[in-house]
């Protein structure tokens, strides 16, 4: 069986951004992946989704993270993170969330030794999303695949986080809930 990290990679070898699923998507499901698809990052891009939305005021992402989460890196993650065997990678789990509304689920393996140490400390110790602590290296990302799911997870992202120079700092794979899409109540 083909890992994730194989599969996703296998997205990248090709260099197509596939629909895993036949299904077609929802209007406004198809309109957050292609936003998520032009942006240089998807934290501001959920960013701009809380404001629209009205979720928090002000309105504000937190990364809610499993902190008990482990997962090492493979090989094929090593390798789109160009990195050697021996270079500490880090893993964090989050959920994403704008005042009570779940906006995306993320792993997400990076490279510590390619962040500031404040960068880092934000990462373990606080609710800072990912792309707002390394916002000062000017990240874009390079998408890797996306699928369609049916059921209450809508589709699945997975992208290389770059620097600004082109560096990889990050593996990432992210999940978009459907209720992520709904107005609140009263809006």
């Amino acid at each position: 069986m083909m890992s994730l990290a194989s599969a996703i990679l296998s997205f990248s070898l090709i260099g197509q951004v596939t629909n895993l699923v036949s299904s077609e998507p929802p209007a406004s499901v198809d309109a957050l992946s292609a936003r998520l698809l032009a942006a240089r990052s998807a934290t501001a891009v959920l960013e701009q989704l809380c404001a629209e939305l009205h979720l928090a005021d002000p309105p504000r992402v937190r990364a809610l993270p499993d902190r008990h989460a482990r997962r090492s890196a493979d090989a094929e993650v090593r390798a789109a993170l160009q990195i050697g065997p021996d270079e500490p990678v880090r893993y964090r789990r989050v959920r994403l969330r704008c005042g009570g509304r779940l906006l995306s689920r993320a792993e997400n393996w990076y490279v510590p030794s390619r962040l500031t140490p404040d960068m880092n400390r934000a990462l373990e110790t606080s609710d800072t999303p990912f792309g707002t602590a390394i916002r000062p290296l000017q990240p874009t990302r390079r998408t890797l695949g996306v699928q369609w799911l049916p059921g209450a997870t809508a589709f699945r992202h997975s992208a290389l986080v770059l620097d600004g120079a082109g560096r990889p700092l990050a593996f990432v794979v992210e999940s978009y809930p459907r209720s992520a899409l709904v107005a609140p109540r009263g809006n």
